[in-house]
């Protein structure tokens, strides 16, 4: 009796050992499929939000496609998102948060250089890889070397955004002499006439205007004036959406034509802004980061696909051709880094970020001295033949100008000759 008793204990023991045993590797697969968390802040409300929501759902396809897919390294992923208002003063906040209290793995930007750049600090007393979307040049006062924008600027990052315009200008007969430079006093717009300064001494234009706006501007006609009063040839203006809006409604209202206007106004890419202007859109030349060509279209149809049939509902840009691929691509920059390093140490990420070429449903690139592109990607389109109810969907309304690779035609010059088509 006491020998059965004693194997009967033994054999419970043992039961109970094997069980624990089996709790604790079941306990360490399920720590293994802990989710692998991406933070960042995102303008979901404010002037920014009509780009900050089209980027946010191009990242949640990005998650969900990659988790359908078995995530990275095995694990799911998560991301972890809080609205930044279009405020560059809650930034800070959300990162501290992001990173001292949810205690994600990993952090992006939000949208926007003015978003970007207040998230530097933190991120790098942190040591985190910090991927940006949309950042004009912020590393330039950081020297941070974990930093990688997402923006086809190329090595030459301010004058990017208007070198095409200034390229197309003095192609004219007879070239234009003068150059006016209105720009909105936030960090991209500043940074961005700055490089319309450099590209002015490049081109020999001489500047005969060169003043700011405050942001919040809302009467754009006095500087309409001045900007008639200093009789420019070419006029260059760098501006966040709401002043893009503000300052084309005044200049079809002034019925102001100089010889080519336009330059690094950034929302009129947005279908709300493109709505609301319609046919006033005419003749301005301005960046581009991609266009719906059948070049550039190829490898990101199925994403837009995806997306458009998910606009309405999310209550996002109808078309998402600005944002919502670039919110997919730079999420899909980090999961080939992430999953290229083996590992989800920022040190490994970054130095991977380093070395490989990535590519991307918008296009294909590599990573230079401080985070930036090696080579341009950044367009100059005009628009044209614009009428009410355009839908913006394909090409007809718009002229890839610069660079000659992806041109699809010639610029409308004049300016006057191409808004008079139309309107």
């Amino acid at each position: 009796m006491k020998l059965f008793k004693s194997r009967s204990f033994a054999w419970i023991a043992g039961a109970a050992v094997a069980v624990s045993a089996a709790a604790m590797v079941m306990t360490a697969n399920a720590q293994d499929k802990k989710p692998i968390t991406i933070g960042f802040s995102m303008a979901l409300t404010g002037p920014l939000a009509a780009n900050g929501k089209q980027a946010l759902l191009g990242a949640k396809i990005w998650e969900e496609e990659t988790n359908a897919k078995g995530g990275l390294l095995g694990r799911p992923v998560k991301l972890v998102y809080y609205d930044d208002q279009s405020n560059p003063s809650t930034v800070p906040g959300i990162y501290t948060k992001l990173l001292d209290v949810d205690k994600v793995d990993l952090v992006v930007s939000g949208y926007a250089t003015n978003m970007v750049a207040p998230a530097m600090p933190i991120v790098m007393q942190k040591k985190k890889t910090f991927i940006s979307l949309f950042a004009l040049d912020v590393n330039a006062q950081f020297h941070y070397p974990n930093y990688f924008s997402v923006l086809p600027t190329g090595p030459d990052t301010k004058p990017s955004f208007t070198e095409g315009l200034f390229q197309v200008a003095l192609q004219q007969n007879p070239k234009p002499t003068t150059v006016a430079l209105t720009a909105e006093d936030a960090e991209f717009s500043r940074a961005a006439c700055d490089g319309a300064r450099t590209n002015a001494k490049k081109f020999g234009v001489k500047i005969v205007y060169d003043k700011s706006f405050p942001p919040g501007t809302t009467d754009f006609s006095p500087i309409v004036r001045a900007l008639q009063a200093s009789n420019a040839d070419i006029v260059v203006v760098c501006s966040y959406p709401l002043s893009s809006v503000g300052m084309t409604l005044a200049i079809n209202e002034a019925n102001y034509t100089p010889k080519i206007i336009g330059g690094a106004m950034v929302g009129l890419q947005a279908t709300v802004f493109k709505n609301k202007l319609g046919p006033k859109l005419n003749g301005i030349v301005n960046y581009e980061t991609w266009v719906p060509s059948e070049k550039m279209m190829a490898p990101a149809a199925e994403f837009f696909k995806k997306y458009q049939a998910r606009a309405g509902a999310e209550g996002v840009d109808p078309l998402g051709y600005y944002l919502g691929g670039w919110g997919y691509a730079y999420m899909s920059v980090l999961g080939d880094a992430v999953t290229g390093a083996k590992s989800i140490e920022d040190a490994k990420i970054a130095d991977y970020l380093r070395k490989a070429t990535f590519k991307t449903i918008m296009g294909d690139w590599k990573y230079g001295p401080g985070g930036e592109w090696t080579k341009s990607g950044m367009m100059q389109v005009q628009y044209h033949d614009i009428k009410a109810g355009e839908d913006w969907k394909g090409m007809n309304y718009q002229t890839v100008l610069t660079p000659s690779s992806l041109a699809t035609g010639k610029v409308i010059y004049p300016y006057a000759k191409a808004k008079g088509a139309t309107n």
